[in-house]
């Protein structure tokens, strides 16, 4: 069986298995179902969306599956990742899902669903959805007949409660009174990119709560440009407005807001790691910062380790993913989680990685320390990096590849404790990642082509690409 459900939840083409409006409406009834056998009772589930042209038709598939199968239904609107999971945690809702397909194109979108601890959806449960959805082909064949026009069943308007005002409201209550409580940002001046996603309506209205003078960009969605040019994976435009507004910050969420990443007021790019870098050392000084640890992945650079070290701190390493860092972060009762990407995790504020809170607690940093943000970055330094993909015939493990094995063990010895490899394969093409990290970018770029040429010979490669 195809699996529907990845580290982030359901994703795809926007009007395309299984984003298409049957197998939505199935997944809402499979859902209402699960949770209704569960509980003995209707179940509450929350959901919200961000900006996408294909929101709207998604909830109404959602809504309509979920009702059918004995559910109610409330709707945030447009809101946050997190703020969806704030809302089933506190309403309490006993789901929240939202339609999002975070840092992507508009063209696609997907679903996360959360269980009412905030945290993502447990696995059994998406096994079980997705056997739903392909278990019975007459069942997905008529629901695709009932929706051959543009108009979907109608919903009873008692089953949906559309208090979308009053619900993201009370998420930036909680964000402005509990996370940023006895908070001031007089004085500071930000620059804040929503990437026309699920922030725009919420960034400008939070910050000046606070306090800040705020300079809003990319605020406008109209459906189709949700992260287009803006936003967390295109920061040169949030870097020149920093510049010229003469700002003290500036920070970049992705469509959901699920993560952020910061501008300094020199114009510099301040990146996931870096931003663990100030949290730990604020969190740290604080003794806050519990079992002097801090979660990332495989994927944090290098430097970020060192400089941890250099506190008597330590990083531990997951795999890609959120929900691995989540993991680790509740296994150790660790207290700052996060990704190169920017996605951060507090498990005391919250289980879902939230810019937002992010965004609260660097500048709370900044404040309480009366310090610029570049001199709050002050002893990090990312080590130079180099990748290079190679394509390969097969997967197996690297350890059982003679000749791959003696090649990356090697190379670690080289080395030493001032380097890194890591050696994985891509999780959907036929790929093997080489990945470097030093002192010195021709070193390890040389490294790295010694590597991809052992890997090409071994595994039957065809080609590599260097990224």
């Amino acid at each position: 069986m195809t699996k529907l459900f990845g580290t982030d939840g359901m994703r795809g083409k926007a009007g395309q298995f299984p984003l298409d409006r049957a197998t939505v409406e199935i997944v809402g009834a499979s859902l209402a179902t699960r949770l209704k056998d569960k509980l003995g009772r209707a179940p509450l589930i929350v959901i919200g969306r961000d900006t996408r042209e294909s929101g709207g038709w998604l909830e109404q598939a959602l809504v309509a599956g979920a009702t059918r199968a004995g559910a109610r239904s409330k709707s945030a609107g447009v809101i946050t990742t997190p703020g969806v999971a704030f809302l089933a945690r506190t309403l309490p809702a006993d789901a929240g899902i939202v339609i999002s397909a975070s840092h992507n194109p508009y063209q696609d979108n997907g679903l996360k669903i959360f269980a009412p601890s905030g945290r993502k959806l447990d696995e059994d449960t998406e096994l079980l959805i997705e056997g739903d959805v392909f278990a019975d082909n007459n069942l997905r064949a008529s629901t695709t007949a009932r929706h051959s026009s543009s108009k979907l069943p109608s919903v009873d308007i008692d089953a949906v409660d559309n208090n979308e005002s009053e619900l993201r409201s009370r998420y930036l209550d909680f964000l402005a009174d509990e996370i940023g409580r006895g908070m001031s940002l007089k004085g500071i001046k930000l620059v804040a990119d929503c990437a026309n996603g699920a922030a725009s309506g919420m960034a400008l209205d939070l910050f000046e709560r606070l306090g800040a003078n705020v300079k809003a960009i990319n605020a406008h969605p109209d459906g189709h440009n949700i992260n287009f040019e803006c936003g967390s994976l295109h920061m040169k435009g949030l870097q020149h407005e920093v510049l010229r507004q003469n700002a003290d910050i500036g920070v970049a969420f992705d469509g959901d807001a699920d993560r952020s990443l910061f501008v300094d007021a020199k114009g510099q790019l301040i990146t996931g790691d870096a931003s663990l870098w100030v949290l730990a050392g604020y969190l740290n000084a604080r003794h806050q910062l519990h079992h002097d640890i801090v979660v990332a992945t495989v994927m944090s650079n290098l430097g970020l380790e060192v400089a941890l070290k250099s506190l008597g701190l330590r990083l531990v390493r997951t795999d890609v993913g959120d929900k691995y860092v989540l993991e680790e972060l509740l296994r150790l009762g660790a207290s700052l989680g996060g990704e190169q990407s920017g996605h951060i995790i507090f498990p005391k504020l919250s289980l879902a990685g939230d810019g937002l809170i992010t965004t609260i607690c660097i500048l709370r940093a900044m404040t309480e320390d009366g310090k610029a943000l570049h001199e709050l970055t002050q002893g990090f330094q990312s080590f130079p990096q180099t990748l290079v993909n190679v394509a390969v015939n097969a997967k197996p493990p690297f350890a059982e590849v003679e000749a791959i094995r003696m090649a990356a063990r090697n190379i670690e010895v080289e080395l030493g404790l001032r380097g890194r490899l890591l050696l994985r394969y891509s999780g959907t093409e036929p790929l093997a990642r080489v990945m470097i990290e030093g002192e010195n970018q021709d070193q390890i770029e040389k490294y790295a082509r010694e590597l991809a040429n052992v890997i090409r010979k071994t595994l039957g490669a065809y080609t590599d690409q260097a990224c």
